[in-house]
């Protein structure tokens, strides 16, 4: 069972597993699913993380120096740096330095490991001593732009209030005047609605302005009558 398991991972070599693959990135459910590496269920990572201290530091202390390290290097990015490149180039090491550096070792070789032949001494040497050392030819020092693409990305992020993208400016602009304008559209139809209501604003329309004086002249006659 999953449960039964949990005591293999406090023991230290698979704790530093543990804290590579957090320090390499992988996400805490594959490293508890994946076959590969924990296989265990990812609820059952969760609860050992509340138990075990140790399980929890390992997987977060390492996430946490490479969540800072990749911060870091991205912010060096949005400022105007040098890249230094050097090519190396592979020579032989002086011959006595080569000895000396055998020697050394041979003595140390022997003092860890005091049963050992003399031919696992000299495998052991000729293993561990490199007869070749990089010797460092070209040094390149190129000076490097700010990536404006970085900069956008946190200026966004961090100052939304000011950087936000200008297309969603706008676009927020355009629909806050349609809302007012249909606003006071529905305000104008409504007062129209209103007026027409009113006995007192009716509009009498006639075809001929002298209808309208003769009708006038009778009233007046058949008022004195």
């Amino acid at each position: 069972m999953a449960r039964a398991k949990y005591k293999r991972w406090l023991e230290p070599d698979n704790l530093k597993r543990i804290s590579d693959w957090a320090r390499n990135g992988v996400s805490e459910p594959h490293i508890a699913t994946d076959k590969d590496k924990m296989d265990i269920s990812y609820s059952t990572l969760k609860e050992w993380k509340n138990k075990y201290p140790a399980i929890s530091a390992a997987l977060k202390k390492n996430k946490d120096i490479v969540d800072a390290e990749v911060e870091e290097s991205f912010v060096s990015t949005m400022k105007k740096h040098t890249l230094t490149t050097i090519q190396y180039k592979m020579v032989k090491k002086d011959k006595f330095v080569l000895q000396g550096e055998r020697q050394k070792f041979m003595n140390m070789y022997k003092m860890d490991h005091p049963n050992a032949s003399k031919q696992d001494i000299l495998i052991a040497t000729a293993e561990n001593v490199d007869v070749y050392e990089q010797i460092p030819v070209v040094k390149t020092v190129t000076e490097v732009d700010p990536n404006i693409s970085a900069m956008i990305f946190w200026l966004k992020n961090r100052r939304p209030d000011v950087y936000r993208d200008q297309t969603f400016q706008k676009l927020n602009e355009a629909n806050a005047r349609k809302t007012l304008a249909e606003a006071q559209l529905s305000e104008a139809q409504l007062k129209a609605l209103e007026e027409s209501d009113d006995p007192s604003n009716k509009t009498i329309i006639v075809d001929d302005i002298k209808e309208v004086k003769s009708d006038d002249g009778n009233s007046e006659a058949e008022s004195r009558d």
